[in-house]
């Protein structure tokens, strides 16, 4: 396959970026999107110019690293998968692939395609854990969790904080992703104890890192590569609510 690449290349934070165009020849099908990253890579720096920055570490969909915008999709033309899981037979010979960073106030820009992230973390911080002592390994195995929960618990887990939510989120929305995290400790009964303070502080700190507010459009759904629900978002609005409710009637 030969491929016309449009690239965002910024030195760093404070440069201006622009769209630079490259041309990438013989290139697998087969091969992921990485690797044919990889290739131009390597012959920019056969060449003496400057390699393609971008963010990547496990390359098997479990990190959450590989954070690219393709095509005007987050992660690229396909759905459920990571950048580093997109193959290059979801393209055709001679295609123009537009590659960029996410787009979010929230998550500034490193260097060319790598934006920091750190955000996510800092909303983590703010209550995404458990720090009451629920015991040692068989206590916390002791206590009965309906199915149901469990389940719920596990697939709001499987969240990796990519931040493609907020990347396709015309709001940059984090919604989904705190819901996630407020959720997997929400339907557990070692969650609950911190349930109120959790659910009041996370969404504090993302309102205070300026990302933008839920619109309801589900965008976030779709291009979740974990297909994360948007039910959690509601589980996390109740959650906040109790949380509100709980607050004021202690203030009375």
């Amino acid at each position: 396959m030969d491929l016309t690449l449009k690239i965002w290349r910024q030195a760093n934070a404070q440069a201006k970026g622009k769209m630079v165009e490259y041309k990438v020849t013989g290139v697998s099908p087969d091969s992921s999107f990485f690797e044919m990253l990889d290739v131009l890579n390597q012959d920019l720096i056969e060449k003496g110019e400057d390699p393609v920055a971008f963010d990547h570490d496990c390359r098997e969909g479990i990190c959450g690293t590989c954070s690219l915008y393709i095509n005007g999709r987050a992660h690229g033309p396909d759905s459920g998968i990571t950048t580093c899981q997109l193959h290059m037979r979801k393209f055709k010979d001679g295609d123009t692939i537009y590659i960029e960073p996410w787009r979010a106030k929230a998550f500034p820009i490193i260097k060319d395609l790598i934006v920091n992230r750190g955000a996510f973390d800092t909303i983590i911080q703010a209550g995404g854990y458990i720090s009451v002592n629920t015991g040692g390994t068989p206590d916390a195995n002791a206590i009965p969790i309906p199915k149901v929960d469990s389940d719920a618990a596990m697939d709001a887990a499987a969240c990796i904080g990519c931040g493609a939510c907020v990347a396709t989120c015309k709001n940059a929305s984090a919604m989904l992703f705190v819901a996630a995290k407020v959720s997997q400790f929400a339907h557990l009964p070692q969650g609950r104890v911190e349930a109120n303070r959790r659910a009041q502080n996370m969404v504090a700190e993302m309102d205070a890192l300026g990302f933008g507010n839920c619109s309801n459009t589900y965008a976030c759904e779709q291009e979740c590569p974990k297909e994360i629900s948007v039910s959690n978002i509601a589980k996390m609005n109740r959650e906040f609510l109790a949380a509100k409710i709980c607050a004021d009637v202690k203030d009375i």
